[in-house]
């Protein structure tokens, strides 16, 4: 039974899994704030604890990263204790629910099939998917993904079925058409007006070739581009201080001088 009295820290996996479920139990029957949350309520909160998790694997921060997925994993069993409440599932169905789609989604550990290599797990895994139902290879990419995340999925998906390109030089090729493409329709050296609406799809043609290299050579894009937000952030944040440190406000300095303080910033 639950009690509202927290039991001391556990020693297995199966017996901590049971703390956070009293716990969880207690404040939704005893706190003000969690007996009101519905899974609305706490959907942005999950989506935030989320990113600050991403944030903390690119900063190499385990001691944050322990943290934030303890958050994140009280908000799923917060999610399964709200389902509870009307008889839709509970954390047990949930939990059963994802073991058995792991052991039928992995024949080759869980069965007799065999399997080369990671391609072919992947393939596998999405035929799977569409015997279970799934109308489409592509439908289990959420919606609400970022753009250059789910750039990364379809394609993945995609090549899940073969539908693919055999070799990186034919994907660069193909960066290479769609930049080439994108000047010639939107010259810079011209100064006219361009249809944005045309030039807005064409860039994003251009930016979709360039996720699909970066899956051949095995680089994360939404993680590359997060780094460089990071780096330009640090560097234009010691931009700042440093002029503030000599009496300057940015907006009346020139490049030039703002470019000085950039590049000592490259350099820490």
């Amino acid at each position: 039974m639950p009690t509202n009295i927290a039991p001391l820290s556990a020693t297995t996996p199966e017996l901590a899994f049971l703390r956070l479920l009293n716990v969880l139990d207690t404040l939704r029957t005893q706190c003000p704030w969690d007996k009101k949350q519905t899974m609305e309520t706490l959907r942005h909160l999950t989506i935030e604890e989320t990113y600050e998790l991403s944030d903390s694997i690119l900063d190499g921060d385990m001691q944050e990263i322990k943290k934030e997925l303890g958050d994140l994993m009280m908000h799923l069993v917060f999610y399964a204790r709200i389902a509870s409440e009307t008889n839709t599932f509970n954390i047990t169905d949930v939990l059963n629910g994802v073991c058995d789609k792991l052991i039928n989604r992995h024949p080759h550990i869980y069965g007799d099939v065999e399997v080369n290599n990671e391609d072919d797990v992947k393939r596998n895994w999405e035929q799977l998917k569409l015997k279970e139902g799934n109308k489409s290879v592509l439908a289990g990419v959420p919606a609400s993904l970022p753009a250059l995340v789910k750039a990364g999925r379809i394609q993945e998906k995609a090549r899940g079925v073969g539908f693919d390109w055999d070799k990186k030089e034919q994907v660069w090729q193909k960066v290479e058409e769609e930049l080439q493409e994108f000047k010639t329709e939107f010259n810079v050296e011209k100064d006219e007006d361009i249809d944005i609406e045309k030039a807005e799809a064409e860039f994003g043609d251009l930016i979709f070739s360039l996720v699909n290299y970066a899956r051949f050579i095995h680089i994360n894009p939404e993680n590359a581009l997060e780094k460089t937000n990071k780096k330009f952030i640090k560097r234009f944040q010691y931009l700042e201080q440093k002029a503030k440190e000599n009496g300057k406000a940015l907006q009346d300095m020139t490049l030039a001088e703002m470019d000085v303080y950039w590049n000592e910033a490259k350099k820490h």
